[in-house]
């Protein structure tokens, strides 16, 4: 069964945690494409940003995530290269149930933003597999590690750079019930990575008070969720846009997962 990984959750790694996520079928030309500021000049991000995160389950711990853009020089023909790093990990009490230990890399084109790898090393459960994903945004092209080739639109993102891409977006003007999507290459398809803009709210997390834009990743009910209201994410209303928060309501329960630190901020 598919699972669906919104830019948020993807980068959480909650994919570990909760399986079975399915797209919705939306009319992505109805969707609104924001304009993308240029990250190489604008970008609420930068090398050495660092995020941390813990994971629970109802109010059992569920594990901790980290998501950091690594402070090293890479370079692909020439071209200067983000190298994206998350983890997530189960927690020492649910490492006896269910032991995850998921890892997601992109490496991304500082100046267009293209991604040019995207590794996927997943472990959990005992379930494994992995996922080595070449770009060449030149010709739209992705070659997967089994020497397949699928065309893909212009700007098309992985499910790590999707989330990075997104922030680059300028949501100044957004309006309540406004719905963005990001054009992805996920599991060896091309299918849109939305997201409903639903208002401003207040959060408060170990990190600190933020003020934060909410947004509801639209997901398939009648799988783990009751209804697409039932996953939430929280994203810092600010020059970084940080997320700050993600609640996600299950047929059996919840898992929430909330910032614990930042560093390395650009802003």
């Amino acid at each position: 069964m598919k699972r669906f990984l919104p830019f948020i959750l993807a980068i959480f790694c909650l994919a570990a945690t909760v399986p079975f996520i399915a797209p919705t079928e939306i009319d992505v030309e109805e969707t609104l494409i924001y304009k993308s500021l240029s990250p190489a000049t604008t970008a609420p991000f930068k090398k050495g940003e660092k995020l941390k995160y813990k994971l629970a389950y109802g109010i059992l711990g569920g594990g901790s995530a980290i998501i950091e853009i690594r402070d090293e020089e890479k370079k692909l023909e020439g071209k200067s290269l983000l190298h994206i790093v998350g983890i997530g990990k189960s927690s020492s009490f649910w490492d006896a149930f269910y032991k995850v230990r998921d890892r997601y890399e992109t490496y991304v084109e500082e100046e267009t933003f293209h991604p040019r790898l995207f590794l996927r090393n997943v472990d959990e459960g005992g379930y494994q597999f992995t996922q080595d994903y070449q770009f060449y945004p030149e010709k739209q092209v992705v070659k997967t590690q089994d020497e397949n080739e699928f065309d893909v639109p212009m700007n098309v993102q992985d499910m790590m750079s999707a989330f990075f891409y997104a922030r680059t977006f300028d949501f100044t003007n957004i309006k309540q019930g406004d719905i963005v999507t990001v054009q992805s290459f996920v599991d060896d398809e091309i299918f849109p990575l939305s997201i409903k803009f639903l208002g401003y709210d207040d959060i408060n997390v170990k990190a600190g008070k933020y003020n934060c834009m909410k947004f509801a990743p639209l997901v398939q009910q009648g799988r783990i969720f009751k209804t697409e209201d039932d996953l939430t994410v929280w994203i810092s209303n600010d020059a970084n846009k940080i997320p700050v928060k993600a609640e996600a309501k299950i047929l059996i329960g919840s898992v929430t997962m909330e910032l614990t630190n930042a560093e390395g901020l650009a802003n």
